[in-house]
């Protein structure tokens, strides 16, 4: 079941494409953005993450820090950064623990063509600076987006 608004954030601890580990719990006392996404290299999620970077300057005033998340590994993700300098950090949830507790998981993604086996779904939480979320959307289908405008005026209303 996917967390709703007004629940408690699940914590976790996960690595960047630097090896530097984040806790959800050391960002208390500020806005945090989670954006969950299936996989690098695929076209929405592209565009999702270059949006987002060239976003940056906003979600910044709003005084949130912003995540990507995806079980992708470290390795992968890296050369995505690399590719389009992305100014946030990319989590790699390779264990799969972190995407099912928010209840942005699909167990098989894209089912009859690929039948990929556990990546995240295109999510995006708002948790404000006690921990508890304020914006919660799960997508089930993978080429929709995030409504951006929507976890922007959140922010707003947050600050």
């Amino acid at each position: 079941m996917a967390i709703q608004v007004g629940d408690k954030a699940p914590n976790f601890s996960l690595k960047d494409t630097s090896n530097q580990t984040h806790n959800l719990a050391d960002y208390k006392g500020k806005n945090v953005v989670l954006l969950f996404f299936p996989a690098v290299g695929t076209g929405v999620c592209e565009k999702e993450l270059c949006s987002t970077r060239d976003s940056m300057k906003d979600y910044e005033g709003l005084n949130a820090q912003v995540f990507g998340i995806s079980v992708d590994g470290p390795f992968a993700q890296k050369l995505w950064v690399d590719k389009y300098q992305f100014n946030f950090p990319l989590l790699s949830d390779f264990n799969k623990e972190v995407a099912p507790a928010y209840g942005a998981f699909y167990d098989v993604w894209l089912p009859g063509k690929w039948d990929l086996k556990g990546v995240a779904k295109r999510s995006a939480f708002v948790i404000d600076k006690q921990g508890v979320v304020q914006y919660a959307e799960v997508l089930e289908v993978a080429g929709d987006e995030p409504n951006y405008a929507a976890i922007q005026e959140c922010l707003k209303k947050l600050n």
